[in-house]
């Protein structure tokens, strides 16, 4: 699989691309994890919001969302973490990872980063640095943790 790194700022992102990512998002979070709740939850589309995606050829394959720190409370909210249930075993969610600190970096230097953790991925997350911050609480009856990189 060849893929291409695109992170888009959200009024920078073309229709056809919103879709894909509203899709595979749909797919995996709603469908495959049977969880019902609003997944377009109005934050695509806000302040300095940016979207990084990994294209297949015209395949979305991988995917995140960074929150401005401005409307975060000061860090940067990953989220939205996702790939395509096809594309997995490849390694392709730490290359996610790595593009997403990159990014981070480049937008907002020196500043915190903060994501959601599913519980059973701490040490995942840890490798990049992250560290749980508060105690494990359910979201959509999945155990899940909060973690910081300074």
């Amino acid at each position: 699989m060849t893929v291409d790194w695109v992170c888009k700022h959200h009024s920078d992102l073309g229709k056809e691309q919103l879709y894909a990512i509203l899709q595979l998002r749909t797919q995996v979070f709603v469908v495959e994890q049977k969880c019902a709740y609003q997944e377009v939850d109005g934050q695509d589309l806000e302040s300095d919001t940016c979207h990084l995606m990994a294209w297949d050829g015209d395949r979305l394959v991988a995917y995140l969302r960074l929150l401005d720190p401005a409307s975060q409370g000061g860090d940067v909210v990953i989220g939205r973490v996702v790939i395509a249930a096809d594309a997995r075993g490849q390694g392709l969610g730490h290359e996610l990872m790595e593009q997403a600190l990159k990014q981070a970096g480049k937008h907002w230097p020196d500043t915190p980063i903060y994501l959601s953790a599913q519980a059973h991925l701490q040490d995942y997350y840890g490798r990049y640095g992250f560290a749980v911050t508060g105690v494990e609480y359910l979201e959509d009856d999945i155990p899940h943790i909060g973690m910081r990189r300074s």
